[in-house]
């Protein structure tokens, strides 16, 4: 009899704080793994192929900002790719709805439609981005990254910043 009981106090403790874990990365943040290097020397600065997934960066997402889409250029964000919503992608905001940006490569001048925001990858010449697929909907973000959390000796807050020679007007 104590037996059973020990068993159902640990299920139904276990059970709840899976509810609790699951309900905190749903609505407030989430730690996703970095991979690749469009975001390089933002993340994965270290490359090391023999240690794989130990070497990729592993990010806090904070959800805050989706409740009224509170973001602003330089932001780095995770969003649903446009393309194909099974895949999640880590880029930088370059302009946000409203703005105007010059598009990479051409003499075209864009104005970013209300509800869409440009996003780019830090290393251009390994990143699929809004070059490719054009404004990216806000209601594909998931949420803005603010701290690498892995590995230890890159811990800290991610800055900021849009990169040299991109921005809005």
């Amino acid at each position: 009899m104590g037996n059973a009981s020990f068993l159902w106090n640990a299920m139904t403790k276990s059970i709840t704080g899976g509810l609790i874990a699951l309900t905190i990365s749903d609505r407030y943040a989430s730690i996703v793994s970095v991979h690749g290097l469009s975001m390089y020397p933002t993340f994965n600065s270290s490359t090391n192929t023999f240690l794989g997934s130990l070497s990729d960066d592993y990010v806090l997402v904070e959800k805050f900002c989706l409740a009224n889409y509170k973001f602003t250029d330089g932001d780095v964000i995770v969003f649903r790719s446009p393309n194909n919503h099974k895949e999640k992608h880590i880029k930088r905001i370059i302009a946000m709805p409203g703005d105007w940006i010059k598009v990479p490569h051409s003499y075209d001048m864009l104005k970013i439609p209300e509800g869409h925001c440009w996003v780019e990858g830090d290393n251009s010449a390994s990143s699929l981005d809004s070059r490719s697929f054009g404004p990216v909907p806000l209601g594909l973000v998931q949420g803005r990254v603010t701290h690498i959390v892995w590995p230890p000796q890159r811990v800290g807050q991610v800055r900021r910043s849009i990169p040299e020679g991109r921005f809005s007007l």
